[in-house]
């Protein structure tokens, strides 16, 4: 049984862990400390829990498995996926051995119904476009091209309320 709250602060671990898995390198992917500390990197997680940040863990067995997040970002301090300082990034991982078990759109409808409560009109994602299994699930969510940033696409879902 899935089971999907928000993240309690002893799990900022695994959070990081799930922030280490998102980041699709199929090649010579720097450890997790150096590729989380590099300056374009770490803007994900400096600071964790300031206003606009929020995560979901995902559970099996009382054992996380898989997380989703979202924070905003400004102008001065863009992501990937930036869009506007009112549309937060989100970011989505799970553990390697609990896929295609229907854990990512369980967590990304549920992070869609937080963002939605928390009042956001709409949310932002970049994805590397070779990932097509992570481009699939969030075109089925309605996330739709939004532009270009280096290598990767940047998606947007307008939230109905």
């Amino acid at each position: 049984m899935i089971y999907v709250r928000p993240l309690e602060q002893k799990e900022y671990d695994f959070l990081m862990d799930m922030h280490y898995e998102s980041i699709y390198i199929l090649e010579g992917k720097p450890s997790k400390h150096e590729l989380l500390n590099a300056p374009h990197i770490m803007k994900y997680s400096e600071n964790w829990g300031r206003k606009g940040d929020m995560a979901l863990v995902a559970l099996i067995d009382n054992i996380p498995v898989g997380a989703a997040w979202y924070r905003l970002f400004d102008e001065r301090n863009k992501g990937y996926g930036f869009i506007d300082c009112e549309t937060p990034e989100l970011g989505i991982a799970i553990l390697s051995n609990y896929r295609q078990l229907g854990l990512g759109m369980r967590l990304m409808q549920d992070i869609i119904q937080q963002a939605i409560s928390d009042g956001y009109k709409s949310l932002s994602l970049s994805v590397d476009p070779e990932n097509q299994a992570a481009v699939r699930l969030y075109e089925k969510l309605g996330f739709e091209y939004f532009g270009l940033s280096g290598t990767s696409w940047t998606m947007k879902l307008n939230i109905r309320i």
